[in-house]
């Protein structure tokens, strides 16, 4: 298989680096919370033959070892392939993207018409059953669709004493903090459990944003919640950074975990970056929450070119959607009982499915 188009299309394989440094990064979100194994591996399989530079998945020894499967795939269908960086999800507190959906079966009635299980992007909500965790993903849509209101979110995360030995053995290229405003000194706490893990990371990602997240109450708002309030608390953590001498990524999360809602959620992250890009403290910016296909064509408009976008914005990360556009072949393969990437025929269809959502970003000519 060719590492790049022909005609001048894909120039080559870009590296990691040389992506931030041209605005073609582009990386997969696997899901913080995310442990359905099988769907992780044909996740990291085909987005890693698609030409994404960083997959990012939940600190669990599990699902590491479920995405290098994955990654090994990849490199066996094209030796030339430069393998993504892999990236391991920590938060410093509540967060939407570490949590789960969690209600009692036995409290429904029978009659139940369950929208709870239609507006569940992951399928985690199977009929006469309760939510099957290793799917779930902490979205939050099924909450407020309960009409009986018998769903809650369950949230996880890892203990202090546990994140260094993990990080050691698990020895991830990069770390993603998940932040929200306010939160300096829990950021600072995690960063230094971070540190003690010895790691000679990448990037330190810091994933932060404006809205509390899918399935967020009123409660959840911060009537200081403006770009330059979110500009201020980076610079913040540059300085913890730059202390420890690591490399910031700056992953502004639009509108958490709506991408696969509709074209319209783009707006949100484009606005978002365009508005903090002038405040930002130094290090790529990278869309994040609610990306979708329309995201590159806002982002175009908005900056006047490909070539002013491309200076804008490092790149972008796919979440929902990207999970989304491979449920249906992940659901096929598995009535099968094998994964897509072990079937001829379903592989090359998810292969072309995940270009045609990464490949926009990374053509040379835009």
């Amino acid at each position: 298989m060719p590492a790049a188009f022909a005609g001048g299309r894909w120039s080559r394989w870009l590296r990691p680096e040389q992506a931030l440094a041209c605005g073609r990064w582009v990386k997969l979100i696997c899901g913080a919370s995310n442990q359905d194994l099988a769907a992780i591996e044909d996740l990291c399989g085909l987005y890693a033959l698609a030409g994404v530079h960083c997959i990012d998945v939940a600190a669990d020894e599990a699902v590491v070892a479920a995405a290098r499967r994955g990654l090994r795939w990849a490199r066996c269908q094209c030796p030339e392939l430069v393998t993504p960086w892999l990236m391991l999800s920590l938060s410093d507190g509540e967060d939407p993207h570490f949590r789960k959906a969690w209600f009692d079966p036995s409290r429904c009635p029978a009659d139940c018409p369950r929208p709870c299980a239609r507006v569940c992007p992951a399928e985690a909500i199977p009929s006469g059953s309760g939510v099957i965790a290793e799917r779930c993903y902490g979205c939050g849509r099924c909450i407020p669709a309960c009409p009986l209101g018998l769903i809650e979110p369950r949230s996880h995360g890892l203990e202090a004493r546990a994140v260094p030995a993990l990080l050691a053995r698990l020895r991830p290229d990069a770390v993603e903090i998940h932040t929200r405003l306010g939160r300096g000194d829990a950021f600072a706490r995690r960063l230094e459990q971070v540190v003690a893990s010895g790691l000679p990371l990448r990037r330190l990602a810091v994933s932060c944003g404006l809205e509390a997240g899918a399935g967020a109450t009123s409660a959840d708002a911060d009537a200081d919640a403006t770009p330059a309030r979110l500009a201020r608390e980076l610079w913040q953590r540059f300085a913890l950074l730059r202390r420890h001498q690591m490399r910031p990524l700056w992953q502004l999360d639009g509108r958490p975990m709506s991408g696969d809602v509709g074209h319209g959620t783009a707006h949100a992250a484009v606005n978002l970056l365009v508005a903090v890009r002038p405040l930002a403290p130094p290090g790529p910016l990278q869309l994040a929450g609610g990306t979708n296909e329309r995201s590159l064509p806002l982002l175009r408009q908005r900056s006047g070119g490909i070539r002013a976008a491309r200076a804008t914005a490092a790149g972008v990360a796919f979440g929902g959607l990207a999970r989304r556009r491979l449920a249906p072949l992940v659901q096929e393969a598995a009535r099968h009982g094998r994964r897509v990437l072990d079937d001829p025929d379903l592989w090359p269809r998810g292969l072309g499915l995940a270009r045609e959502l990464v490949s926009p970003w990374l053509v040379a000519d835009g």
